[in-house]
């Protein structure tokens, strides 16, 4: 089973209808650390390149102009390589 969703390179358009150029913007430095979702998250990176681990040993890698999602639940690790840019959603 899946958990973490990587759509690379989405459509222009499904990202203008979701909205997600209204979100709000997080960044973060190159750095490890563990990360619990307790509530699902939808995520468009604008820059970086991450991995991150699920506690099940899935992994997925992403980067610039992928678009993430992440169920409620999850316990994950993230390695961020190259620092991240992302306009984020929880809910």
């Amino acid at each position: 089973m899946t958990e973490i969703t990587v759509t690379h390179k989405p459509d222009p358009q499904t990202l203008k209808s979701r909205g997600i150029f209204d979100w709000p913007i997080w960044s973060k430095e190159i750095s490890e650390f563990p990360w619990h979702y307790s509530e699902p998250e939808t995520c468009y990176i604008l820059e970086g390149d991450v991995i991150v681990t699920t506690k099940s040993g899935e992994t997925a890698r992403f980067g610039q102009g992928d678009l993430v999602e992440f169920p409620a639940g999850l316990t994950c690790r993230w390695k961020i390589l190259k620092a991240v840019k992302k306009h984020y959603n929880f809910g």
